[in-house]
């Protein structure tokens, strides 16, 4: 069952868009063809389950860097950013004021 379990993890990001019932209805067959013992059959779809919602939540921060990275290459403006440049206008709308 180790080298089942390996080979589902391998399938990498298309775990990540599997639903449950379709994780369910995969190894249902497993049990069928008795690739599974079907007292391990809930155990396997938590594990894959859970490895898909890592490997999503993996893709995620990669993704978030990258983009991360390609706006500071293009010189775009971030939230912090417009926030120091707000803050700085109300100093200087102040100080006009005075």
């Amino acid at each position: 069952m180790n080298d089942l379990i390996k080979n589902a993890f391998s399938l990498g990001l298309g775990i990540t868009v599997a639903t449950k019932e379709k994780l369910e209805s995969f190894v249902n067959e497993l049990v069928a063809k008795g690739e599974v013992a079907p007292d391990e059959s809930k155990e396997l779809v938590a594990k894959l389950i859970k490895r898909g919602e890592e490997q999503q939540d993996d893709l995620k921060r990669i993704v978030r860097a990258q983009l991360l990275k390609l706006l500071g290459e293009l010189h775009v403006a971030t939230e912090d950013d417009i926030k120091r440049l707000e803050q700085r206008i109300d100093q200087l709308e102040q100080k006009s004021q005075a």
